[in-house]
Parts: structure tokens; C-alpha cells; sequence
């Protein structure tokens, strides 16, 4: 199948499988459409909710629909990495077998990451990062596709261990879930109080997924749009040549060249799940914000006169 083909296909299979997790999911659109990018790109994302705005349900239904494996870590104080990576117990046999963990999944939720100590979320790293785990001096390579996808729940900080700005940048997107409008509420109400049961059909498996990832980087990209993602990510650096007014006024520190890397890849599968075989300018901007918006962090003076990091960024266009 030429590349032509397969772009033209997995538009059809997009529209098709947002149908499908719409069964489900009521709203919530643009929530679900860059959590499938960071699948198409190979990525990994951090999803920002209070609780009760069913992500679980969310990842769940998206897991089924792709036809992978998916499962969910509840982060708690006393999480030790041997509790989500698995550990060598002894068999019958009097022998060591290794038990292996929830982590060894296709999708795994992990909910409230922020809620573990340091050591537990450092264990999440090389997984996310290599596809691949080591325990007891033995390495074992994880099943692709493999994605991560962590919750943080932004009102509750008591107790809590923020995630360290390495951890951070590990994630391609940080999505924001915002509360249902009136309308949106009410289908849900009405959806969920019933006794009918909804059933979502797979319409990928593994493979197809992976060959998605590779088809997204194969994707050819034109030179003044890769020096467009790259000098937006140079306005975020407060001191840079490229720095405006407002960076350097409420900017303490900028995002690094995975920023560049994650813009161009996103702004590859965004292209193609919208018809396109390349991505422009407006395909950057489309994903900026969610590739963005937990690398720029911002100073005092930017909280204390109101000034969000969707409003620097929005700014840097």
C-alpha cells in the first residue's frame, strides 16, 4: 500500500473511531483528538482534570476502540516501583519467575501521578522513554504500541509530589479537561442513569498501530515550517535573540528541542487525520498549545497579575 493510500485510509479509520468512542464520551472533542495524536505520534500525555470528568472512562473507551490493552494505576503515598513494574517471586519449582506488573500494557492510566513519591514516578520514566523496563538486573522490552497516559488532578496539591520538569517534558501533550457545558452535562445525565449498555467495536489492532506511527514519521515537512516550530519554541526562552516582551516580562524558563521535535510530530499526524500528506504554519498552532503549555513555566508576576501560559503562547503566533 503506497503512503497515498494509507493517509486516505486512516482519515476514514479517524472518523470512524471517533464515532465509535463518541458512544461513550459525550463532548469533550478536542480532549479525545489530541490524546489520539499522541498515539499516532508515538507520544505520551499528561491529562490536567479535576475529578469526576471521566478520564478513565475516556482512556478505557479509546483502549477499546483501538483494539489495545489497557490498564490503570491508582497512585498513592505508599507506591513502591515494584507495585506497577512487577517483581521476581519464587515458584513451586523453588525458582525465581518474574511476576510482571500492570505496566506491561498496550495504554496504561496513570491516575494522579503527582500523588507517589519521586521514586515511584522515576520508575514510569524508562518505560515511557526506552519501551523497556529492568528489574533485578534483567531487561525486558515492552509491547508496541505503548502509551502513556498520567493524571493530575490540579486543585488538591496537599501531600502531593510535583513532577519534576524532566518527568514533564517526557510527556508530548499536557491536556487540559475542562468541565461539560449545560448541554453536554445533560446528555451525559441522561446517558449514564440508564440500564443500557453500550457497546464500543475495535476498529485497529497493535500492528495498525504501529505502522500509523511509522507512516506519521514518514510524513514530509516542508523547511520554513520546521524553522517555524523551532523558532516558536526560541520565543519561549526569556534572554534568547528571539525572546518577545512578553516572554522575558512573565517567562521563567522556556521549553527545550524536545518541544521542537513533539510540534513537528503532532503537527504530522494533525495533517494527515485532517487530508493533508503535509503539515503547514496552521498545523503548528493547532498543537502548540497542548505541546506547550506544561514546558514554559511562568514567574510570580505573571500569576499575580492573571496572565495564563495559553495567553503567552497564544501570543508568540
Amino acid at each position: 500500500m503506497s503512503d497515498v493510500t494509507a493517509v486516505e485510509n486512516l482519515v476514514k479509520k479517524h472518523a470512524a473511531l471517533k464515532k465509535e468512542i463518541a458512544k461513550v464520551i459525550i463532548g469533550q472533542e478536542h480532549v479525545v483528538d489530541e490524546i489520539l495524536l499522541s498515539i499516532y505520534s508515538g507520544g505520551h500525555a499528561l491529562l490536567i482534570g479535576v475529578p469526576g470528568l471521566a478520564k478513565t472512562l475516556m482512556v478505557n473507551t479509546i483502549a477499546t476502540a483501538l483494539g489495545l490493552d489497557f490498564k490503570r494505576i491508582q497512585f498513592t503515598p505508599d507506591l513502591m516501583p515494584s507495585d506497577i513494574l512487577g517483581s521476581e517471586i519464587l515458584d513451586k519449582n523453588r525458582e525465581f519467575t518474574f511476576l510482571k506488573g500492570p505496566i506491561f500494557s498496550n495504554i496504561i492510566l496513570a491516575d494522579e501521578i503527582n500523588r507517589t513519591p519521586p521514586k515511584t514516578q522515576s520508575a514510569l520514566l524508562e518505560a515511557m522513554q526506552e519501551r523497556a523496563v529492568t528489574v533485578a538486573g534483567h531487561h525486558y522490552k515492552l509491547a508496541l504500541p505503548y502509551f502513556v497516559l498520567a493524571t493530575q488532578n490540579p486543585i488538591e496539591q496537599e501531600g502531593t509530589y510535583p513532577l519534576p520538569e524532566a518527568q514533564l517534558d517526557r510527556f508530548m501533550f499536557a491536556i487540559n479537561l475542562e468541565y461539560p457545558s449545560f448541554e453536554e452535562e445533560v446528555a451525559v445525565v441522561k446517558a449514564t442513569t440508564t440500564d443500557d449498555a453500550v457497546t464500543v467495536n475495535s476498529l485497529f489492532t497493535a500492528e495498525e498501530i504501529v505502522s500509523i506511527q511509522h507512516l506519521i514519521r514518514r510524513v514530509p515537512v516542508a523547511d520554513n515550517v520546521v524553522e517555524y516550530a523551532v523558532k516558536l519554541v526560541g520565543k519561549t526562552r526569556p534572554g534568547s535573540n528571539l525572546a518577545t516582551d512578553n516572554v522575558n516580562q512573565y517567562v521563567d524558563w522556556g521549553a527545550g528541542p524536545r518541544a521542537s521535535q513533539n510540534l513537528i510530530l503532532a503537527a504530522k499526524a494533525h495533517a494527515v487525520v485532517n487530508g493533508k500528506f503535509s503539515p503547514d504554519i496552521e498545523d503548528i498552532q493547532a498543537v502548540s498549545k497542548g505541546i506547550l503549555r506544561h514546558r514554559v513555566l511562568k514567574n510570580y508576576k505573571a500569576d499575580a497579575e492573571g496572565v495564563s501560559i495559553e495567553e503567552i503562547i497564544t501570543s508568540l503566533f
